[in-house]
């Protein structure tokens, strides 16, 4: 068995480094606490966005939310009437609102922040940033993660043309989101280069998730909604949420696992951990990056 063991783990090293390091990572564990402060955190800043925005961003929001998951029926009705609102408030009450709800959540919000940068940190075995310098940072990845969301339709549509180009624009804007995303929540510490395997893990598989969630996700909420009422479309959104979560947390994993890979590493200038796990200098074709 041991032999066995031996000859596997010089014959398939990357599989044997992924796996190592996603238990190391606790693949699942992160990826439930990303999801769960994206659906208490991030989720709520998106509606407070949309109660305070002008009714053509609230409208993009709701025609992306419903194109990229397909939402029908009552799911679509539901999601339209928390975004869209039903009423018109005054401008003294969407004042008031924006100014309170939205510095308190946009604080709360970025817990979502931490938690990704956490993740980041632990796929690359870095030790965690310090406030003082990341804290722009937190901020900075909620506000393209706002524009993301809202542009998600337009791109999955390929701007009215189709998904032959709303397929590969999508895919784009999500390999470019988590290539920079990842680059912005390390603060700098990693170069460019390695950080473009697990952008694109991330953005091809978040990319077919979302092209192909209209065959799950509404049939899903819809059914919640009419069986259980709103509790059951809140499981439901969870439970997808962590779907989504451990597919980020595997492909930024196994994007840093392949960079560091020697023969990765030479080419992309990746940084060389050191022989206790922890990250050491940058390889010979790195360059500082900000």
């Amino acid at each position: 068995m041991k032999e066995l063991r031996t000859g596997t783990e010089e014959r398939f090293p990357l599989i044997t480094h992924l796996m190592s390091h996603l238990i190391s990572v606790n693949v699942f564990d992160s990826a439930t606490r990303l999801a769960a402060q994206t659906f208490l955190t991030a989720v709520p800043l998106l509606f407070v966005v949309a109660s305070i925005a002008p009714p053509e961003l609230r409208d993009q929001f709701v025609s992306s939310l419903q194109a990229v998951f397909g939402l029908t029926g009552s799911a679509g009705t539901e999601l339209g009437k928390a975004l869209q609102g039903t009423g018109h408030p005054s401008d003294e009450l969407r004042q008031t609102t924006g100014v309170v709800s939205g510095l308190m959540v946009l604080i709360s919000a970025t817990a979502c922040s931490r938690a990704m940068q956490r993740l980041c940190e632990r796929a690359w075995s870095l030790r965690g940033a310090s406030a003082r310098v990341a804290a722009w940072r937190w901020v900075a990845w909620l506000g393209a993660w706002m524009v993301m969301v809202g542009a998600q339709g337009s791109l999955h549509s390929g701007f009215g043309l189709g998904l032959w180009l709303g397929f590969p624009l999508l895919l784009l804007a999500e390999v470019g989101m988590w290539w920079w995303t990842q680059h912005l929540l390390l603060t700098a510490r990693v170069p460019w280069p390695p950080l473009l395997p697990g952008a694109l893990l991330t953005g091809v598989a978040l990319t077919v998730l979302t092209s192909t969630a209209s065959l799950y996700v509404p049939v899903a909420l819809n059914r919640s909604l009419d069986k259980y009422g709103s509790l059951g479309a809140v499981f439901t959104l969870l439970s997808w949420l962590i779907a989504l979560c451990v597919v980020v947390t595997l492909c930024v994993t196994a994007g840093a696992v392949i960079a560091r890979e020697p023969w990765a590493a030479r080419r992309l200038g990746s940084p060389v951990p050191s022989d206790d796990g922890s990250p050491g200098g940058p390889g010979p074709n790195s360059s500082a990056a900000d």
